[in-house]
């Protein structure tokens, strides 16, 4: 009856400390007894079943057909960027226990993570926002042209600009000028190439010009985004790490400056992480996205061409320098220079 009681004890406080730990010190904790390893292997199996942990409106799992042991990747999941704090942010997150009180965990865990980045302004008072139209100038003042009226350009190549409500509107996060605020609405899934690693790929059909998701991770200065690009680029040439640092330069109206965003999702970030280059710009657009009364813009991708189920969802990283030494690319498209884009961050 003791040993009973005992080992329903150990699995209970299993399941509630297991879904903490990384990789490594799950696995330890698993290799330490069968009843922790029951627990360890649930704990990996629904790791891979979402790796959204829950927070986004459909589950979004990794899928394997390599067999190579990684059934997933693991990340701290933020739904919005967030802002790189002189102290760190946290450490764990709970992914991987019981789905509903997970979901709820989850949740509280990453209140400091979704904290509004906004600066000073006022937002908009309209009872019922709604989009312009081209060439419509009656409507919410916090709203740009509607996202037909988008080019397909993508990062690398000049990103397309929008606005949205923000904090400081009158209307809810279900106002039509919130697009991009409702987190991924469309279904994805992570599938591993033996060459690329991990990317992302449609579960649906996904209309052109609808949105996708936005590159979510943590906005970073200039001087912070350098120091860890010198410390990814020696992991990332042993094979290491699979960095995800962007650096975007978003061009003031006078041609002279640039507002520079650096947003690193290698460590805390969304799905938007596994998105891989295309040397022939992918089929998703970049749009630089600003919220009324927020400091600064987020990135957002918008599918440039209608995608079938089962497609890899790619965009241009920029334009690669074959003067120089780079990452190889396997993107397979007809113009691939068979380097990665890269840039003195």
């Amino acid at each position: 009856m003791r040993r009973t009681r005992g080992g329903a004890d150990l699995r209970q406080w299993a399941e509630l400390v297991l879904p903490w730990l990384p990789p490594p010190d799950l696995a330890a904790a698993a290799s330490t007894c069968k009843a922790l390893s029951r627990v360890g292997k649930s704990v990996s199996s629904r790791r891979a079943s979402d790796a959204t942990r829950g927070l986004e409106r459909h589950s979004i799992p990794f899928l394997d057909p390599t067999g190579d042991g990684q059934p997933y990747s693991y990340f701290l999941y933020t739904r919005f960027p967030v802002l790189a704090l002189s102290s760190p942010a946290p450490s764990a997150q709970p992914w991987g226990g019981d789905p509903d009180k997970n979901r709820i965990l989850d949740a509280s865990s990453l209140a400091v993570f979704e904290s509004p980045i906004t600066g000073s302004g006022a937002g908009c008072g309209c009872n019922v926002c709604a989009p312009l139209a081209v060439g419509d100038y009656g409507r919410c003042p916090c709203s740009s042209p509607k996202m037909g009226s988008f080019s397909s350009s993508n990062a690398g190549n000049g990103t397309d600009l929008m606005t949205e409500c923000g904090t400081n509107c009158s209307c809810g996060v279900e106002c039509v000028n919130r697009l991009t605020q409702r987190g991924v609405s469309v279904k994805l899934r992570i599938i591993k190439d033996r060459n690329k690693g991990w990317g992302l790929h449609a579960a649906q059909f996904i209309h052109r010009g609808q949105f996708v998701c936005e590159y979510a991770g943590e906005f970073l200065t200039t001087e912070e985004a350098r120091r860890r690009q010198r410390t990814y680029d020696e992991l990332a040439c042993g094979g290491r790490l699979h960095p995800a640092l962007l650096v975007v330069r978003e061009h003031l109206p006078s041609g002279k400056a640039c507002l520079r965003v650096n947003i690193d999702a290698t460590k805390v970030g969304n799905i938007a992480r596994f998105v891989n280059h295309s040397c022939d710009g992918g089929n998703l657009s970049t749009v630089l996205v600003r919220n009324s009364g927020s400091l600064l813009p987020r990135l957002c991708f918008f599918a440039a061409k209608d995608v079938v189920d089962g497609e890899e969802l790619t965009f241009s990283y920029g334009v690669a320098d074959l003067t120089k030494q780079g990452l190889p690319c396997f993107c397979g498209s007809s113009c691939c220079v068979g380097r990665l884009p890269s840039e003195e961050t």
